[in-house]
């Protein structure tokens, strides 16, 4: 009897994200994980249950683990994974930074206020060269980081990274700059035409923007692992 797993989360937005994130077409991932194309549809479309030699041969076409693939990581912070052996550290220039986060997401505003340094996670859109977000007025990011300086901004840090623990291989990216808050309609009109939406829902009408005025990153590549067991015994 064939065993059947019952995923906690949403099976099918899983493996599609993974597939389109590799650049793959159904009829190709289908292929590779040695499926027919309209039972990977179904998996996609539906909330199936799939034998578990099903989910593995489909961890292993998309370059991830069963664990990975069936949301068992949904809670865990990235970086769980082993990391690779011999990895790659590679220095990117800030063209490449800058296409790295350009489809917005989830970043890391790194900032001091009255008790001392502080980080928090804000959904952000990368518009006309700069980094929006919105947040609340009153909050954290509004008035202990106003200068009260008309054209004076406070510094700050952002930061957006992307772990691939299942190819052990990620990037972060470091963007410092002024920290502006759209105070003149024009601005809050700019600002609003980003799109930006928060997904911690509530009142968060203040829109703020970060000029970069430095952009750096980094990415780990996979190096060439070793194989796993004990190294052979020397000599001949």
């Amino acid at each position: 009897m064939t065993e059947r797993i019952t995923a906690p989360g949403d099976l099918g937005r899983r493996i599609a994200g993974r597939r389109e994130s590799l650049g793959l077409d159904r009829e190709r991932l289908a292929r590779r994980a040695g499926i027919d194309p309209g039972y990977l549809a179904y998996l996609e479309e539906t909330a199936a249950s799939p034998g578990a030699d099903t989910v593995g041969r489909l961890a292993s076409a998309l370059e991830t683990s069963t664990q990975e693939l069936l949301g068992g990581t949904i809670d865990l912070p990235p970086g769980h994974g082993r990391p690779a052996v011999l990895p790659e550290l590679e220095k990117l220039d800030p063209e490449e930074c800058l296409r790295l986060i350009s489809p917005g997401g989830v970043g890391r505003v790194a900032f001091n206020d009255l008790g001392g340094p502080a980080i928090l996670p804000v959904n952000y859109v990368l518009h006309e060269g700069s980094v929006i977000f919105r947040t609340a007025f009153g909050g954290p990011l509004d008035a202990d980081l106003r200068t009260g300086v008309k054209g004076v901004d406070f510094k700050i840090a952002f930061e957006v990274d992307r772990i691939d623990d299942a190819n052990r291989e990620g990037w972060s990216v470091l963007v410092r700059g002024g920290l502006h808050h759209a105070a003149t309609s024009e601005e809050q009109a700019a600002a609003a035409a980003s799109g930006v939406q928060p997904w911690a829902g509530g009142d968060r009408g203040l829109y703020v923007r970060i000029v970069p005025s430095e952009i750096t990153g980094r990415r780990v590549r996979r190096g060439h692992d070793l194989p796993d067991g004990p190294p052979p015994p020397a000599g001949g």
